[in-house]
């Protein structure tokens, strides 16, 4: 009891007893700069079409490789956050410290989801009927040299917050969702894209595939036999949930391989993709980060419904929605003219942006609860678990409202 009131006195942990000034400037500020950042990747993306027509298939993974870079290392960074509060955090990457342990599975994970994603996309593509998708090689390819290359980045900087947290006071619960899956949003995309010229080569794409599959495997399995308790618990805990929200992720992508046509037509709305997608998801990674911590700081107890504490952070989440999915119509629709992108206008891509926001924000602050009490009620980690149902789950219904809108407002 006394080291529960040591804790509540500091400025970091009073904060988290509600969403106050200094938090919701942070949260402001990192999903301003999701907002913005997020129009590299939706020109790279709009600016692609050529590329998407060219290999069918490659839209579908779009969607699943950004919110696998954002699931793995916000989860990271959560996890992070979570000891930087209780007091366990010491800047160290020796494989038996608790950032150490988090490095190597995110990178056991990374390879070994990156080529599970892969196989996987190429069965949802049969199952739903896309035709003369590329072959399960030249997605493993894609997949797996993309995911390495967008990984070693996000990961250099995830742990650069969790740095800069402890030095400047930072809360890392505010600003680790947005600017994860800001910066999982910005090299992913091109490296995707880069990656995908590997396609096609006669030898060289099975023979790498093959090696990378060699290479997912023993670094999963190294891992889980590792005996280093915490490596295996991240392992053991990640494997199932990333899987289900890879194939929900994929499934996401349907919806906008389907309708390729449209957006080719107005690319503006394909810029517009990963800024909706990244802004919905990170809404829900920063309550489902804030609800962890006070979970592992026994301020909120498990509840069907929310209680004040709760409450507040989930008004705080409506109340940054509406001015963050505007920034991205707007910025969608002025990036794309300056690139010479068509649009449907900015009226009508606000319209969309609000209409699909609303709908998204009020899925994802209840997955974003539930899934964190539920994650607790069963006994195992919401910083492992809340991120990665929160994404995933939104990219699908995410995709989802985001179609509806457009034809709901005769955008196409």
């Amino acid at each position: 009891m006394v080291e529960r009131r040591r804790l509540l006195r500091r400025p970091r942990f009073g904060a988290l007893l509600g969403p106050d000034a200094a938090g919701v400037r942070q949260s402001l500020v990192a999903l301003t700069l999701s907002g913005t950042t997020s129009l590299v990747a939706g020109l790279t993306l709009g600016s692609a079409t050529g590329r998407l027509e060219a290999l069918p298939g490659l839209l579908l993974l779009v969607p699943a490789a950004i919110a696998l870079r954002g699931n793995i290392y916000g989860a990271l960074g959560s996890r992070l956050s979570t000891a930087i509060h209780t007091g366990t955090f010491r800047m160290s990457v020796r494989a038996g410290t608790v950032v150490g342990q988090n490095v190597l599975a995110s990178m056991a994970l990374t390879l070994g989801l990156s080529l599970a994603l892969a196989v996987l996309a190429k069965g949802v593509a049969v199952g739903f009927g896309i035709a003369d998708t590329i072959s399960i090689a030249d997605l493993v390819v894609v997949s797996v040299v993309g995911g390495v290359l967008a990984s070693v980045v996000v990961l250099l900087i995830t742990l650069a917050l969790a740095s800069g947290s402890v030095r400047f006071g930072w809360d890392l619960d505010n600003v680790i969702a947005p600017l994860v899956t800001a910066i999982g949003d910005l090299v992913t995309l091109p490296a995707l894209i880069l990656a995908s010229y590997l396609v096609g080569v006669r030898i060289v794409t099975p023979v790498l595939a093959g090696a990378f599959a060699v290479t997912a495997a023993v670094a999963i399995a190294a891992s889980l036999r590792s005996g280093l308790a915490q490596l295996q618990r991240i392992l053991f805990e990640s494997l199932p949930v990333l899987t289900i929200a890879g194939v929900l992720d994929l499934v996401a992508g349907i919806s906008i391989e389907k309708r390729l046509d449209s957006f080719v037509a107005l690319p503006a709305l394909l810029v517009f993709v990963p800024g909706f997608l990244e802004t919905a998801g990170a809404l829900g990674g920063i309550l489902s980060n804030r609800l962890g911590t006070k979970l592992h700081l026994g301020l909120i107890e498990f509840a069907a419904w929310p209680g004040r504490a709760a409450r507040r952070d989930i008004a705080i989440v409506f109340a940054l929605s509406g001015p963050v999915f505007l920034l991205v119509a707007v910025v969608a629709h002025y990036g794309s003219g300056l690139a010479g992108l068509a649009s449907p206008g900015l009226g009508d891509m606000v319209g969309v942006a609000l209409l699909g926001g609303l709908l998204a924000t009020v899925f994802v602050v209840a997955v974003a609860y539930y899934g964190t009490m539920a994650a607790v009620r069963f006994g195992l980690d919401p910083d492992t678990y809340g991120i990665p149902v929160v994404t995933s789950s939104l990219d699908l219904v995410g995709a989802f409202v985001l179609v509806l809108a457009i034809v709901t407002l005769g955008v196409t």
